[in-house]
């Protein structure tokens, strides 16, 4: 399995981990029975657990993106040093951005998120 495909199923890992750890940190704040209903004026999860959330939506978003990129490259046999280094990139940054934002350092937050983007864009000019 090439380096790129072992770092899209850990980025996979690593989103379930962002949303146990949301589920966790939802659950501390407004208890199971809250969770497990239909969620209609569901309040507010704060500060970590709500961080939590966020980090784990901006997860989900930015892996669609990752997989796309990394099956095309795989599929038109473009994986290269280049793709290899940017999906390092992705997945690095990814998993410091989950840690800093449960941390709540906004403009870290927002450079390493940066970071990760540049790992898309590696591999996505590989691909055009």
């Amino acid at each position: 399995m090439s380096l790129e495909m072992k770092l899209l199923v850990w980025s996979a890992a690593l989103a379930f981990v962002q949303v146990v750890i949301a589920v966790l940190g939802a659950q501390m704040q407004v208890g199971l029975p809250t969770l497990a209903g239909n969620r209609e004026n569901m309040p507010v999860i704060a500060g970590w657990a709500g961080r939590a959330d966020r980090a784990h939506r901006n997860m989900t978003a930015n892996l669609l993106l990752f997989a796309i990129l990394v099956l095309v490259a795989q599929i038109a046999g473009k994986l290269d040093a280049t793709t290899a280094l940017g999906a390092q990139l992705f997945f690095w940054a990814r998993l410091a951005y989950a840690v800093v934002y449960l941390l709540g350092i906004p403009w870290l937050r927002t450079a390493v998120w940066a970071v990760s983007v540049v790992g898309l864009v590696m591999i996505f000019l590989r691909v055009i």
